[in-house]
């Protein structure tokens, strides 16, 4: 009798849960050199405030740890060490994009007190309770299996630490919803296909955004990893929510 496989979506197709990681690489394969320059068109540089309201809810002090995770091209890390901030290690699954933000880091001066790891969302090459914060912006949705990444979170963040998760959600105006979707479907793979010359990847973002869980959901499966205190801000009407829990 043939196994029946578990599968998992990508996208808006149903994957074998062993395939996803595979095909989330090559995607950021693809786009990795022009990611930062896409994630500005796409958002008309709203990604960058964005950003920054991560890191004013994060107050960030010399004596503050951090792990960004799927942080790979050093967006978070940069404005984390500007802030103030302490030792910060980046861990991303793919390191192409690893490599790209190291260099654009050492560009912008970054010359210690940044660490860079090759690492899975699910199975964090980190001792437990090794650092104060733990970061993740616009890279859960990519992970297969959401609730082992969530408690690899709670594994790593020391007692009192603190997890931020900026993540594409649902828009809350039905009116803007509905311009939101023409966009996504329309605009964003034409812009992949002429910056990036990848519009298969920005069509993949689009549709898993849609798969992602909504803003309630997510939080109620913080509360299921074990973390308190959950709550979360909608940016830009829900096009973005900022989650924050805590490690007690």
């Amino acid at each position: 009798m043939n196994k029946i496989q578990d599968m998992t979506s990508f996208g808006y197709r149903d994957v074998p849960v062993e395939d996803k990681t595979k095909l989330v690489r090559s995607v950021f394969n693809s786009v990795a050199p022009r990611y930062d320059l896409m994630n500005d068109l796409m958002s008309g540089g709203l990604h960058r405030l964005w950003k920054n309201a991560l890191i004013d809810w994060l107050r960030p002090s010399s004596s503050m740890t951090l792990l960004d995770v799927a942080g790979g091209t050093g967006d978070i890390a940069r404005r984390f060490k500007s802030a103030g901030g302490g030792n910060v290690t980046v861990c991303d699954i793919n390191e192409r994009m690893l490599n790209v933000g190291r260099d654009r880091s050492l560009d912008h001066g970054l010359l210690t007190g940044c660490d860079w790891c090759v690492g899975d969302a699910e199975q964090l090459p980190l001792k437990d309770s090794c650092t104060d914060s733990y970061t993740v912006a616009f890279g859960l949705r990519n992970v297969t299996r959401l609730d082992m990444a969530l408690r690899e979170a709670r594994r790593v963040l020391k007692p009192g630490g603190h997890l931020l998760c900026l993540e594409f959600s649902h828009v809350t105006l039905p009116w803007l919803a509905n311009l939101y979707d023409i966009y996504s479907f329309n605009v964003l793979p034409a812009l992949g296909r002429w910056v990036a010359r990848d519009a298969e990847s920005y069509k993949y973002l689009a549709e898993s955004i849609r798969r992602f869980p909504t803003q309630s959901e997510l939080a109620l499966m913080m509360e299921d990893a074990g973390f308190c205190g959950v709550t979360w801000r909608d940016l830009s009407s829900g096009v973005v929510a900022l989650h924050s829990a805590w490690r007690v």
